[in-house]
C-alpha cells in the first residue's frame, strides 16, 4: 500500500448522538478531515474534533449536475489521500447510503493502490424505522429511489413494507435551493402507486431528527392527498403494506407445518 489512507465514516443525525466510537476515533486523529453535513451545529462539533477539517459543501452550485458535484467531491477527497494523508470523510447520515461521492472516493483511491474503507453508520431508513415503528422482518421491505422506481417500472410487493428515497426530488439531476425540487415528479409519483393502493391508503412522508430536542416529521396522508403533504428534499415515504395474503398450502406441508387456521 501506498501512503495516504481513506475512511469514510456516517455522522448519522441528531448532532453527535449517533455516531459510532469507532467513527468518532477516526474524525479526531485524522490528518485530515473532509466532512457534508446539513446543519451548523454538526459543522461546528466536527470542526471542534479536529482542527484539520474542510467542507465539501461549496462543491454544490445552483443549477449544477449533481453528478459533477459528486465527481469534484470525490476527487478533492482523493488529492488528501495522495499527498500521504491519513485521511476521513464525514457524511451525515450512513456514508455509503445514497452518498455517491463516498463510494467514488473509495473505489479511486484503491485503484490507486491505497487502503481504503468504509465504516457503517445510521441512516434516515435506520431512524425511520424506530421512530415510525415497523419492524422490516414482519412483512418485508422493499427501498427503492423514487426516480428510478418510476423510470424502470420496478416490480413490488404491495403486501410488503415499501421505502421511497429522495420524493422531493423526482426527476431532477442539478442542484436547487427550494425545499421541493420535484413537485412533477411528486404528481406522478402519486398516480404510480394509485394504480396498486386504494386512494385512501395511507403514507407517510418521514424526515429524521436533526437535533435532539426536535421531533421526527412524522406527517401521515392519504395517497389521494400526497402532492399536498409537506415533502421536501431530505423526505422519505413510508407506504404501509396492503393485507397479507393467504400462505401457501403445498409449502407450509413440506416444512412440516399446520395448516393455517380457517383455511
Amino acid at each position: 500500500m501506498q501512503p495516504g489512507s481513506l475512511v469514510v465514516v456516517g455522522t448519522g443525525f441528531s448532532i453527535a448522538g449517533q455516531v459510532t466510537q469507532e467513527a468518532l476515533s477516526h474524525m479526531s486523529h485524522a490528518e485530515r478531515l473532509l466532512y457534508l453535513v446539513t446543519d451548523i451545529a454538526t459543522k461546528e462539533w466536527l470542526e471542534s474534533l479536529n482542527p484539520n477539517t474542510e467542507s465539501l459543501y461549496d462543491s454544490y452550485r445552483v443549477g449544477r449536475p449533481r453528478e459533477e458535484t459528486y465527481a469534484e467531491m470525490s476527487e478533492r477527497i482523493l488529492r488528501c489521500v495522495r499527498s500521504g494523508e491519513r485521511v476521513v470523510a464525514a457524511f451525515y447520515g450512513h456514508p455509503g447510503v445514497f452518498v455517491a461521492p463516498s463510494h467514488l472516493a473509495i473505489a479511486g483511491a484503491r485503484a490507486e493502490g491505497f487502503d481504503a474503507r468504509m465504516l457503517p453508520g445510521i441512516s434516515a431508513e435506520d431512524c425511520l424505522f424506530a421512530d415510525v415503528g415497523f419492524d422490516p422482518g414482519d412483512r418485508g421491505c422493499q427501498s427503492f429511489e423514487a426516480t428510478d422506481f418510476l423510470l424502470r417500472r420496478r416490480l413490488f410487493d404491495p403486501t410488503s413494507a415499501l421505502v421511497l428515497w429522495q420524493v422531493g426530488v423526482i426527476g431532477v439531476r442539478d442542484y436547487q435551493k427550494s425545499d421541493l425540487w420535484g413537485p412533477r415528479g411528486l404528481a406522478v409519483l402519486q398516480r404510480r402507486l394509485l394504480d396498486t393502493y386504494p386512494p385512501e391508503h395511507p403514507a407517510i412522508v418521514y424526515e429524521a431528527a436533526q437535533y435532539p430536542i426536535c421531533p421526527p416529521l412524522i406527517h401521515s396522508t392519504p395517497l389521494a392527498a400526497l402532492t399536498e403533504a409537506p415533502v421536501t428534499v431530505r423526505s422519505t415515504l413510508y407506504v404501509p403494506p396492503l393485507p397479507d395474503r393467504a400462505t401457501d398450502a403445498g409449502v407450509r406441508l413440506e416444512l412440516g407445518l399446520e395448516a393455517e387456521s380457517g383455511g
